[in-house]
């Protein structure tokens, strides 16, 4: 099962031209040598642009290659501008499962013969489809609220399972092959994955995180959470508050409705900061296609999220540690962050600390320098990892 789904991955990937976007200088010669061995399978879409090849192939793959597409989307200072853009089109508007199919889960999971007896009227066309789920919007019935319903992909678990199982291989090999391999942990990197995904998969488990949210951020002018309705939320079904905002992406339409952005940018740190420091619970899936921003007050705009199915929490150690370091990295007192990596038992403790501090330093200074719009941060990712390596920094 899983040497045929690595034969699909490759067949997908070279059937998309995704080959040719690697430099053949860069290729070793057993690289070359499996590809030319697999000569039948050609490039079918050679009059598509890089994006569109990578976008079409990652979606053929499945979910556990969306997802990846997604994370990539919010990467626009790694990849080119023709690719990131393309990519965000998997954050909402992957190709949706046919209406019927959505309507009989939605019955199933109810216990109901059609969705006319809980909403007064549905949408056939969904609103958003994504790589689990897609969302239809719909009218409750009772109390005639205007909600949206999202509907678990049929046979999707099956798919993820066997990639998983791929990807457990591959890190597996790798944990062994690789210099850095024990340093990186692709074994526990997958697990961590794999928890993931499969609770993304009980929509429950997305409703009671949502609840929570709602709570944290109850009357709170920065950060509007919709309202859950768990009478009618089953494992492959979640019946949610419809919202009306601009999605964070658009910047145009932000600025058309003469948006504060500098309070919408304070009001980002501080939503952020909240759910990691206050609450110790917080949204791990935040790309451009779960935030949006409030029509109601443009001079004084609040966030409203969505898609609770991945979060993250931190113990009060956790918190201490993260909370040194940014206010070491603020106050540009490297020496304490160099300090505090070692004491916390990410870097070995026999560390030459002068050393650490200076390679920090060197990391982190120039970013003081520029704001933020000139900052690389694809130069200041590869340096971090650079730094990792030469201090046999554990991963986490």
């Amino acid at each position: 099962m899983r040497i045929l789904r690595f034969y699909q991955i490759n067949k997908v990937m070279l059937e998309h031209g995704l080959d040719e976007l690697i430099p053949r200088k860069w290729l070793p010669w057993y690289a070359k040598l499996c590809r030319a061995s697999l000569f039948w399978l050609r490039n079918k879409h050679p009059d598509k642009s890089q994006g569109v090849r990578v976008r079409l192939a990652l979606q053929t793959l499945g979910p556990v290659f969306i997802k990846f597409g997604q994370m990539l989307s919010t990467r626009k200072d790694l990849l080119a501008d023709d690719i990131a853009n393309e990519l965000t089109i998997l954050q909402d508007q992957v190709q949706p499962f046919d209406s019927d199919i959505a309507q009989n889960i939605i019955c199933q999971s109810l216990g109901i013969k059609d969705v006319s007896e809980i909403f007064s009227s549905f949408e056939s066309k969904p609103l958003a489809s994504a790589s689990i789920a897609q969302v239809h919007a719909a009218r409750l019935t009772e109390g005639d609220k205007d909600v949206v319903v999202k509907v678990i992909r049929p046979n999707i678990k099956s798919l993820i399972q066997s990639d998983i199982e791929l990807m457990q291989t591959a890190a597996a090999v790798l944990q062994k092959l690789l210099p850095d391999g024990k340093r990186l942990r692709p074994v526990e990197v997958i697990a961590e994955y794999e928890r993931t995904i499969i609770d993304e998969l009980d929509l429950m488990h997305e409703a009671a995180n949502g609840i929570q949210f709602k709570v944290n951020f109850e009357n709170s002018p920065a950060l509007y959470v919709p309202t859950i309705y768990g009478d009618y939320s089953r494992k492959s079904v979640m019946v949610m508050e419809r919202i009306y905002g601009t999605p964070i992406s658009d910047i145009e339409q932000l600025r058309a409705r003469n948006t504060n952005m500098k309070r919408l940018a304070e009001r980002g740190v501080e939503v952020f900061f909240t759910q990691v420091f206050r609450d110790s619970f917080f949204h791990a899936d935040m790309h451009p296609g779960n935030i949006f921003v409030s029509t109601v007050n443009p001079d004084d705009p609040q966030y409203i999220t969505i898609d609770f199915g991945i979060v993250g929490t931190l113990n009060s150690e956790d918190k201490r540690y993260l909370a040194e370091n940014f206010i070491a990295f603020f106050n540009r007192n490297y020496r304490k962050v160099a300090q505090l990596h070692v004491d916390s038992g990410w870097v070995p403790s026999n560390t030459d600390i002068d050393d650490f501090e200076a390679s920090i330093r060197k990391v982190c200074e120039p970013i003081f320098q520029k704001p933020l719009a000139e900052i690389e941060f694809s130069n200041v990712l590869l340096q971090l990892f650079n730094t990792a390596r030469r201090f046999n920094m554990i991963i986490q």
